[in-house]
């Protein structure tokens, strides 16, 4: 059996983070797949910057230049089959993209023992809103969706699904 995934997360402001959890909540009053049914402290809003069996909290770098401002924009649905990850894709701007080649040269740059899906020119930034949706339903999941929202990532975390240990890496200075 494969090593689950550690990752290193970037976590969004207080505001931003309302209203992705609002979006949760509409889809879960409307019956649909939604990230709202999972209660689990590290079940956040968040952009993955990179997952990899084996990742430690150690291989982040230390000096993250946060916060760093994000559009969650247009929703998008990923996978195959019957059933998709339904998502707001992150408009990748070059502060995003720089941040994520920091982290991911941290951790070793982009050897063959990474994702190839966090690979430079590969990533796709995004905010996921549910798993497993079927495609049958995605229409009426589309519709709940609103307008793009203006974020800032505020910290960086590292979260390990073998421990269910969730590390702060850097926050944001308080403003």
């Amino acid at each position: 059996m494969e090593a689950r995934r550690s990752s290193l997360e970037l976590l969004l402001d207080e505001r931003a983070e309302a209203q992705v959890r609002a979006l949760w909540r509409a889809l879960a009053d409307a019956g649909l797949s939604s990230l709202a049914r999972h209660e689990a402290p590290s079940n956040r809003p968040h952009v993955t910057l990179l997952a990899l069996a084996g990742l430690s909290a150690d291989a982040a770098p230390q000096d993250v230049p946060l916060p760093v401002p994000l559009v969650l924009g247009p929703p998008l649905l990923m996978g195959e089959g019957d059933r998709r990850v339904l998502a707001l894709a992150i408009v990748p701007s070059a502060e995003l993209l720089a941040l994520q080649r920091q982290v991911r040269q941290a951790a070793g740059g982009d050897d063959a023992q990474q994702d190839p899906h966090f690979a430079a020119g590969r990533w796709l930034p995004h905010v996921t809103l549910a798993r497993r949706l079927r495609l049958a339903d995605a229409a009426q999941a589309l519709a709940l969706m609103g307008p793009s929202i203006e974020a800032h990532a505020v910290a960086l975390r590292h979260w390990d699904p073998e421990t269910a240990t969730i590390t702060t890496i850097a926050s944001a200075p308080a403003s």
